[in-house]
């Protein structure tokens, strides 16, 4: 009991000063797997394996923005004016003036073979998080899946640096989540919200968040500075990661808000039917 009660005091305190992790991992920036998991639901669509990841990884928003432009799910965001607000504080303020030029500078100091293998590294330690959530979706075969790729990674792929399951194995990563999980017993999405330097997000998702924070092992092995500088390196590398197709999206779409809004409604839908 004491070490839930510690790890959910250190997510509670993520959640709310580092929520910048999954800011880029669910967030506006991130889109190809919006995208997919989009026409995923489209008929007569082919979709790869590594697009069908349900959950919240990095880059999918951006692409997807473009092609949820012209579609509309205003009904699921009766608080709007305040989200508009938070959107563009964290775009306009956030990002503009910390994690971007702090990311700019994280990309000319480390190669993209060293951003890469440390998104691997901590992709590897929320295999909790999709174990757990893959088994309580009866996603068994996922689950085996997940089993399969952090023992791979954690021996012959060096602590989860090189994803090694997938590019020698082809075992593609199962990415379920709590806020998922939850909708495929039929909890309701709730309304669509927007919190500073935290990701856009339904209050079903939002408390999906926190509980997957709670499943990651950092925060029940290390003390709390130490974890807040992994989540802060997470957040920062991610961006890193991305820089050019966030301009890219910025100038191609004319309503950055509402077709970020859109595609992350649809592709969190698309998610729970599968």
């Amino acid at each position: 009991m004491h070490h839930w009660v510690r790890g959910s005091l250190f997510t509670a305190a993520l959640v709310l000063f580092l929520g910048i992790s999954g800011y880029f991992d669910a967030g506006w920036a991130d889109t190809e797997e919006e995208n997919s998991a989009v026409r995923a639901s489209q008929p007569g669509t082919p979709v790869s394996a590594g697009e069908k990841r349900g959950g919240m990884s990095a880059a999918y928003v951006l692409e997807e923005a473009e092609g949820a432009a012209g579609q509309d799910d205003a009904d699921q965001d009766p608080w709007e004016p305040f989200n508009d607000a938070m959107f563009s504080f964290n775009r306009y303020v956030f990002d503009r003036f910390l994690l971007r030029p702090v990311s700019v500078v994280w990309d000319t100091v480390l190669p993209d073979p060293v951003q890469r293998s440390l998104s691997n590294a901590f992709d590897n330690l929320a295999v909790v998080k999709r174990l757990v959530n893959n088994v309580f979706q009866l996603k068994m075969e996922g689950a085996g899946r997940e089993v399969a790729r952090f023992t791979i990674n954690s021996t012959i792929g060096v602590a989860g640096l090189f994803d090694v399951a997938k590019d020698g194995f082809g075992i593609q990563q199962s990415d379920e989540d709590t806020g998922q999980t939850m909708g495929v017993y039929g909890v309701g999405p709730g309304p669509y919200l927007i919190l500073p330097f935290l990701p856009p997000m339904t209050v079903r998702d939002g408390i999906g968040l926190a509980a997957d924070g709670a499943m990651n092992p950092i925060n029940y092995f290390i003390p709390f500075a130490a974890t807040a500088g992994i989540y802060g390196t997470n957040a920062v590398n991610e961006r890193s990661l991305n820089l050019d197709k966030f301009e890219r999206v910025e100038d191609s779409v004319v309503d950055l808000y509402s077709a970020v809004r859109n595609a992350y409604l649809q592709r969190r839908a698309a998610a729970i039917k599968e």
